[in-house]
């Protein structure tokens, strides 16, 4: 049976670029950056943060104040921008509450309570603290838990966590529960917020880089580490027109902890599923949005894997020197910046990248371009080979 393609009719972006589809595109075409040097917390390193204005302002509903933590309130932004919940009300009315399901990819949901209830303790041994409530923000469920009474359903909810590709695979998870007939809509999307345990984890592993990230740049030396939320609405088309999922496509090559295979197999796995998936050839692909990390072996793997499929024929960029790498909400993220380019005839180029390394060969755009674009992909590749491929296209 060949793959349903489900339109996204709604979806929302909140990142370091601003609050909402408008803000997001007009960096784009402002090529304005969102990082900053680092000012969260108390982190104290020499690194270049994404950081989300506003999120420290956020008032959950009273009903909902238990789940107050930094990631659900940087959820409730994604959830207001847009017109988003909105959108989800009118399907509400539409399929019931019970038939829409919710479908979010965190990396470290609300850790950030943890690291705050620690300081809390008394002393190097004591108690945490009998305000910190673990159920309701560090738990992993507790975004889709906090979304869905959010917005008013009672459909199937879950949390994927892959690391960078949790919010890729949702699109993924939730397609194949429209399809059992388990849901008739689904919510899908991801929300990762700043905390001192990502900053100094991934610094730890030497992968933060001092300055601005690079991708693809001959002298990139790792990652800006951003925040972001987001959500899409899926439904079945049923006769309308706008952007829609096309395929995705998965793969786990497991081949290291924290490396991709060097020849970039398992990314190659899972765009080739996902071209199978949508029943198109690697020519009909018009722009590809890379999970580009800017670290030297993630954007080699990915260079090799993307010129063994494409050649050097189909453009590609990574947007990542525009937000930092979100982690969890990375393939939301990419993939609203995927529906962009569809909806509006652009292709985002690679931001802070000076001097293309001369042993990559995708074709990488340095500035955004306005071009027709049919058929985008979106790459997001996880620690572990945990990976996703999404493509995205117009559906009339």
């Amino acid at each position: 049976m060949s793959f349903e393609p489900l339109l996204l009719s709604a979806y929302s972006t909140v990142s370091a670029l601003g609050h909402g589809r408008a803000a997001a595109l007009a960096a784009l075409r402002q090529g304005r950056s969102g990082l900053r040097p680092c000012d969260y917390d108390e982190a104290g390193l020499d690194t270049w943060i994404g950081r989300v204005d506003g999120v420290e302002e956020v008032v959950l509903p009273a009903g909902l104040a238990a789940f107050d933590c930094r990631n659900n309130r940087l959820a409730a932004l994604g959830l207001e921008s847009d017109g988003f919940s909105a959108a989800v009300a009118t399907a509400r009315a539409r399929y019931g509450a019970a038939r829409i399901g919710v479908f979010l990819g965190t990396s470290t949901s609300g850790i950030e309570a943890t690291e705050q209830a620690y300081r809390r303790r008394g002393g190097t041994d004591g108690p945490l603290p009998a305000s910190f409530d673990y159920r309701h923000t560090h738990n992993t469920f507790s975004s889709a838990d906090f979304t869905r009474r959010y917005l008013g359903l009672a459909g199937p909810a879950l949390v994927i966590s892959t690391a960078c590709s949790s919010s890729a695979k949702v699109f993924a998870a939730a397609s194949r529960h429209i399809r059992a007939g388990w849901c008739d809509a689904a919510v899908v999307g991801g929300v990762d917020s700043l905390c001192l345990t990502t900053l100094y984890g991934f610094n730890s592993l030497e992968l933060v880089s001092h300055r601005p990230c690079r991708p693809w740049d001959a002298a990139r030396d790792g990652i800006s580490i951003g925040e972001a939320a987001g959500f899409a609405l899926l439904e079945r088309p049923a006769g309308r027109d706008g952007v829609a999922l096309l395929g995705y496509g998965e793969s786990s090559d497991a081949y290291h902890m924290s490396t991709p295979h060097p020849e970039g197999e398992g990314a190659l796995l899972a765009m080739r599923a996902a071209l199978v998936c949508a029943g198109l050839e690697p020519a009909q692909v018009d722009y590809i949005n890379l999970h580009g990390t800017a670290t030297p072996s993630n954007d080699r793997a990915e260079d090799r894997a993307v010129t063994r499929l494409f050649g050097t024929a189909v453009p590609c960029s990574s947007t990542k020197g525009w937000t930092g790498h979100t982690l969890g909400a990375a393939g939301i993220t990419e993939a609203v910046f995927g529906c962009l380019a569809v909806e509006h005839g652009l292709m985002p180029g690679s931001l802070n990248t000076a001097q293309i390394d001369p042993q990559l060969s995708a074709p990488l755009l340095r500035e955004t371009v306005q071009r027709p674009v049919q058929v985008a992909m979106s790459n997001s590749f996880g620690f572990g080979g945990s990976n996703c491929a999404l493509i995205l296209g117009r559906q009339s």
